[in-house]
């Protein structure tokens, strides 16, 4: 059952000065370019194409915002522009990281951090970086495109995730079998639940 209601896509967003004013416990996506952000936003708000997909990695250069009914009250979900895109230039590059790190430093909605991954090739230097940089809000890992792996190689990159990224919820994810996506949605819940003003 879709947990969350009436999604709609609310604000594209290119400098620190556009975000929306704080409002809604907000949950923000990040992860290195193509590993499956978009899908997985859709799979957990139950929509097939409101955000979009793209196989041109880079393609997201904005932070993207989505709000939803939950719980009878609003909530969002924040698309982090993807990191890792060598074929976009240098000075570009710098301008998203710097969006994204204003993003993550100052937002007092933000209630929880999910790194995206592609469960074939997780936890590289710049997933590191980008962890690094959460520290001030709880983390949720998704290993996405997980049924591109055997059940033996799932649960050894799940073990090895989980060592590494000790304290974070790690979850085996999948758009297409939809693997996952209950569990990381209650996740979601839980997280956005707790955030609300009393």
């Amino acid at each position: 059952m879709n947990g969350f209601a009436n999604a709609a896509f609310l604000r594209a967003v290119g400098s620190l000065a556009e975000l929306p004013p704080e409002g809604p416990p907000e949950v923000a996506f990040a992860g290195r370019s193509n590993v499956g952000k978009s899908s997985a936003i859709n799979a957990l708000l139950g929509r097939r194409a409101l955000a979009r997909t793209s196989k041109t990695p880079g393609r997201t250069q904005t932070i993207n915002f989505y709000e939803a009914d939950h719980d009878g009250e609003r909530a969002r979900l924040v698309d982090l522009p993807g990191y890792g895109f060598a074929r976009v230039p240098l000075a570009l590059r710098e301008r998203w990281r710097a969006l994204v790190g204003g993003y993550l430093a100052s937002r007092g909605a933000l209630r929880a951090i999910v790194l995206v991954m592609d469960a074939r090739h997780p936890i590289t230097a710049l997933d590191e970086q980008l962890v690094a940089w959460c520290a001030q809000a709880p983390l949720i890992a998704l290993l996405t495109k997980a049924d591109k792996l055997s059940r033996s190689a799932q649960a050894q990159v799940l073990r090895k995730v989980r060592e590494r990224l000790a304290g974070a919820q790690v979850l085996l994810f999948s758009a297409v079998t939809r693997e996952g996506v209950e569990e990381a949605r209650d996740l979601l819940q839980h997280k956005l639940r707790a955030g609300r003003r009393k």
